[in-house]
């Protein structure tokens, strides 16, 4: 598997990788990095974790000018794929994408030979992650004949280009948490090799959950109040410390409670109450990892005013005190990965 990437203004490649097909359990894990700045105009910075059938790019671009990026992967490979950037103009041959990306957004397409441009806009801050799987690699961490992605299995077999869903659909917190996880990662070796393996599964498991649930229930509601749904789900993200009351997003949004409280559940999985909880308690382990902060602190900042509230919902999530979380944070984060790979 050949992968490749170049600015149409330069000569030379930008991204130049080639690894095995095959999935060798025993296969090294190779880490590099790259960094262009040229006078000021260009800034190109891409993080790559590599081995036997697998290789994660982790780029951020920023250009004075508007550029465009040709960007080739040789052989058959799935691609789970994570934007964080906006207006990013997109062709991709034999795939029907949407034409100009959305932050905070994400899917898996397969591709028998991917050959795509991107044109960048000037003044844009761009980052994505991109883990490019080979179809052995992909093939050997789940299932084909899985019913939850029958028809992308079949894609697949007959070699036939397709997204597993139609649209890019936004990061839940989960994949957002895990996410940083993999780009904070500081393990070495055999272990980061085995933990990088652990957080793409994880990933997979958010992301057909996620996009497989929306394809399905977002079908029965009307574009105009799905827009207003996604506009109460992003309110929330944005400050789920300061989270409005239903009655408050309900009157943000032009959206009768009724509606909000059904259509909310229908699209995301979640009611609106158990989403803000969700978001405080994915902050909450967040701040944990800071030894010197307080359980006080961390209640404060994700929205408590009484401790006890906090610990109380913090117990009822994750199944144990905030104190002990706090004490036993890196045997507790092993044993959540465990949990969430066996769910």
């Amino acid at each position: 598997m050949k992968i490749t990437s170049k600015l149409l203004a330069r000569k030379e490649l930008i991204i130049n990788i080639e690894t095995s097909n095959q999935y060798d359990p025993k296969s090294l894990l190779k880490e590099e990095n790259i960094e262009i700045k040229n006078e000021g105009i260009e800034e190109i910075k891409s993080h790559h974790l590599i081995c036997d059938g697998m290789v994660l790019l982790d780029t951020q671009l920023y250009f004075f000018t508007p550029q465009t990026i040709e960007f080739e992967i040789d052989e058959e490979s799935v691609v789970m794929n994570f934007i964080s950037s906006n207006n990013v103009e997109t062709h991709i041959e034999e795939l029907e994408s949407e034409k100009f990306s959305k932050e905070n957004t994400h899917n898996i397409f397969y591709t028998s030979h991917f050959n795509a441009t991107f044109k960048i806009p000037a003044f844009e801050k761009i980052n994505y992650l991109s883990i490019i799987l080979s179809k052995e690699f992909y093939s050997a961490i789940i299932n084909e004949d899985w019913k939850i992605h029958e028809k992308f299995s079949k894609n697949i077999l007959f070699k036939k280009s397709s997204y597993l869903t139609s649209k890019y659909l936004p990061f839940t917190p989960s994949i957002q948490w895990i996410i940083s996880e993999i780009k904070n990662c500081t393990r070495q070796g055999a272990l980061k090799k085995m933990y990088i393996e652990a957080k793409i599964k994880e990933l997979l498991i958010h992301q057909l959950e996620t996009l497989i649930n929306n394809s399905q229930q977002k079908e029965t509601i009307i574009p105009d109040d799905y827009a207003k749904l996604q506009e109460a789900k992003q309110i929330i993200e944005n400050d789920c410390a300061n989270a409005p009351t239903l009655t408050e997003l309900s009157r943000i949004i032009s959206l009768n409670e009724f509606k909000l409280k059904k259509g909310f559940k229908a699209c995301f999985g979640t009611t609106v109450k158990s989403y803000i909880i969700k978001l405080r308690m994915e902050r909450a382990k967040e701040l944990f990892q800071n030894k010197a902060i307080t359980v006080s602190e961390v209640a404060y900042k994700c929205g408590y005013k009484d401790v006890s509230h906090f610990s109380a919902a913090f117990k009822s999530f994750y199944g144990f005190s905030p104190q002990k979380f706090k004490m036993n944070w890196d045997i507790i984060q092993f044993w959540i990965t465990g949990i969430l790979l066996l769910g």
